[in-house]
């Protein structure tokens, strides 16, 4: 028995069906993890002690193998802490809080450098005004090398590189622009 606080007669710890549920709760994420791709289990928080066994799991064909080596790596997962693996499934989540803010934050991007390209330099003050570590020079540049770009019909890459600079710009301070919903 796990025992109980003998003043108020409630137990320690969480009980063993609790215990069991989280374990279970471990164990179906680390199938979802072994299940995706190298390319998005590189943009998952994920604990670099903790790859090498996602790696190994999906390495592992045979099935009863596989199945035994998927437990332990829930065994190392059981090992983090809540949070990080809380993380995780957050990152995995499609509706989660930190999917919603990186979707917002790339519309906003998009909002600015289309501002940027239609509106030029008054869109560009525009950005300085609420972002002032915003480089003035490369931006500009950028958008009318993107400008020159689209008038010639030739391949987007300082549009691709606009949208870069402007995603770490509005990442840098994640509250800007929040306000006017942009």
């Amino acid at each position: 028995m796990r025992g109980r606080d003998p003043e108020t007669g409630e137990y320690y710890g969480p009980s063993r069906t609790q215990q069991r549920e989280g374990a279970l709760e471990v164990r179906d994420l680390a199938e979802k993890l072994v299940a995706l791709p190298a390319a998005q289990l590189a943009r998952l928080p994920i604990p670099e002690d903790l790859m090498p066994h996602i790696v190994e799991t999906q390495r592992i064909t045979s099935h009863i193998a596989h199945k035994r080596q998927l437990q332990y790596l829930a065994k190392q997962m059981r090992r983090e802490d809540d949070a990080a693996l809380e993380a995780i499934r957050d990152a995995m989540d499609e509706g989660g809080e930190a999917a919603r803010r990186e979707t917002a934050l790339l519309h906003r991007a998009e909002h600015w450098r289309d501002r940027l390209l239609a509106d030029g330099d008054a869109a560009l003050a525009d950005l300085l005004e609420e972002h002032p570590q915003a480089d003035r020079q490369r931006l500009r540049t950028l958008a009318r090398n993107a400008a020159e770009e689209r008038a010639k019909n030739k391949p987007p890459r300082a549009f691709r590189e606009l949208f870069r600079e402007l995603r770490e710009v509005l990442a840098a301070e994640p509250e800007a622009g929040m306000e006017n919903g942009e």
